[in-house]
């Protein structure tokens, strides 16, 4: 297979040395460009398959070297780019996203992070022809799931979609518990405080795959777990900074074809590198007037954040269940359609999460287990290129 070529935009020739240098170890072709113009230029004529782009360049800033190549390349195709900065103000780093970077990085970082975040960019825009060469294997699916409000379920459908991909479609599969503070993984599979979590990741002096296997838990459901930290005074030892989220989350999808990811309904730093490493966000609803005006705020976000509208997929859970509002009112009052729904049953997912055994497997039969089945082989027989599309309903349909 063909190497995958990355432009590396920077006017300080040290940096672009270390860069240049990290890149060529790991397999990669390197371009170079020390100002705006350059950049530009040499992108019309080599077509890098992803660049690293510095905010501070002579001649065009980095804001608009990245507006001018997906200007330029319409929608022939879609190279990503990485947005280096000494910025940590959270406005720079939404008018980055906004001028088209798919992902942000603050200086100084750590060469692991930056291999990561690479890797996980390019399996996800890439064509397949290339590869660097240190990479083994076809890189795994990174599936976010999203709560809109508090009870809509978010956790349960994480933990048994989780389960039913290995189950049913017998795929490889690490859940990962991305509520840092207050994450209930423990209590629904029925886990002791005892169990090691992602703190003992983040406690190390470097994050490699080693590190991760040697954290997570293989449960007896047949998925693999990375646990939340135990208290909520620990979760901080996360740091978002470092962008230690997106670092395991890029180690992971190389080695499971699926990575399923449960966050909380915060949008802060290091949830949006989760929603930013995600191939798919799936935003959990159910049909009651709060959680409609809670989802129109989360669409208008994440389009001012630079997201395709495809990426966000939404899905109402308790779809059966009266509420006054229909299927077909919620997706007027949200011009877009809802892509998946999930059957209502209270007893059944009461049961579970009380028991400790979720129905995926132990009710498997059920009307409930039977509908996230089918929710994870719509998801699993989706073509990546059909994800990227989503129908979006005029005003007053």
């Amino acid at each position: 297979m063909a190497t995958a070529k990355i432009l590396v935009v920077d006017d300080d020739p040290d940096t672009q040395r270390v860069l240049g240098f990290t890149l060529k170890q790991e397999g990669f072709a390197v371009l170079s460009a020390a100002d705006g113009v350059e950049a530009v230029r040499i992108q019309e004529r080599e077509r890098a398959d992803l660049i690293l782009l510095d905010v501070m360049l002579p001649k065009l800033d980095g804001y608009q070297v990245a507006e001018r190549i997906r200007a330029d390349e319409g929608a022939s195709g879609h190279v990503p780019i990485i947005m280096v900065t000494a910025e940590t103000d959270i406005e720079q780093k939404v008018r980055g996203l906004r001028a088209g970077a798919d992902d942000y990085l603050v200086k100084p970082f750590h060469p692991a992070e930056l291999l990561a975040r690479i890797r996980t960019l390019l399996a996800r825009f890439a064509p397949r022809s290339l590869e660097p060469v240190s990479r083994t294997a076809e890189a795994g699916r990174v599936i976010a799931f999203y709560g809109a409000k508090g009870g809509v379920g978010t956790t349960t459908l994480a933990i048994n979609a989780a389960i039913a991909l290995q189950r049913e479609e017998g795929r490889g599969v690490v859940l990962v518990d991305g509520n840092l503070q207050f994450g209930d993984h423990r209590v629904f599979l029925d886990l002791g405080l005892d169990r090691k979590s992602i703190v003992d990741v983040v406690a190390a002096p470097a994050i490699d795959y080693d590190l991760l296997r040697s954290v997570l838990i293989h449960h007896d459901t047949g998925i693999d777990l990375l646990l939340a930290p135990p208290s909520p005074e620990t979760a901080e030892l996360v740091s978002d900074e470092q962008h230690h989220m997106s670092q395991i989350i890029g180690l992971l999808r190389q080695h499971y074809d699926y990575v399923v990811v449960d966050i909380d309904k915060r949008l802060d730093e290091t949830n949006l590198d989760v929603i930013s490493a995600a191939d798919l966000v799936f935003v959990v609803m159910t049909a009651d007037l709060s959680c409609l005006k809670n989802v129109r705020l989360v669409l208008e976000t994440m389009a001012q954040l630079g997201m395709g509208a495809g990426r966000i997929q939404l899905v109402l859970n308790r779809s059966t269940a009266y509420t006054g509002i229909t299927v077909r009112n919620a997706e007027r009052a949200l011009r877009r359609r809802i892509s998946y729904q999930v059957v209502n049953d209270y007893r059944v997912a009461i049961t579970a999460l009380n028991t400790g055994a979720p129905f995926a497997v132990a009710r498997a039969d059920s009307a409930l287990g039977k509908s996230v089945v089918e929710f994870v082989r719509q998801i699993d027989k989706l073509d990546p290129a059909q994800a990227q599309t989503v129908e979006l309903l005029p005003a007053g349909t």
